[in-house]
């Protein structure tokens, strides 16, 4: 995947008008990290354009500064479920502002029912629960920026 010089700055004047400290975007082995008042990187083998390359110079990111995901027994202990970010992105727990969150812990829920949605890029994508159970834990504050595979929910199964 390679992006344009128009992509790039797209990406970048949502960022800047968004109160996002920090972007990361991953596809097929190209890797976008944005940061306000930082540096911008992108990790091998990103195919971008000249325009696109002195857009997002090419930084190493160090290891360190990476949140790592918990494990799943970190995260909700034996016989839970953890439901995970499919993807980079803000998390909300609410369809919209004025309605209450799709699931407070202690909530019963099936599998497919709206658990969160995570905003990239204005496009909105429900994630939905994977098993039946109880929701035992809520682990990201609303409109946070997740990090792909960053544990959400922890959910008991029925």
């Amino acid at each position: 995947m390679s992006l344009s010089f128009k992509e790039v700055a797209e990406i970048m004047k949502i960022i800047d008008s968004s109160s996002c400290e920090e972007l990361v975007l991953e596809a097929e082995g190209m890797r976008l990290v944005v940061r306000r008042g930082g540096s911008s990187s992108v990790s091998p083998p990103a195919q971008l354009t000249t325009a696109a390359a002195a857009t997002a110079a090419a930084v190493p990111q160090p290891a360190s500064t990476a949140p790592k995901p918990a494990s799943p027994t970190a995260a909700g202990g034996a016989g839970t479920h953890t439901e995970r970010a499919p993807m980079v992105g803000t998390f909300y727990r609410r369809p919209s502002p004025d309605e209450a969150a799709f699931v407070e812990v202690g909530a019963k829920v099936s599998p497919g029912d709206p658990l969160c949605m995570i905003e990239v890029m204005k496009l909105y994508t429900t994630i939905t629960a994977s098993v039946a159970g109880v929701v035992d834990a809520i682990l990201v504050d609303d409109t946070a920026l997740v990090e792909f595979d960053q544990p959400l929910f922890v959910i008991r199964p029925a």
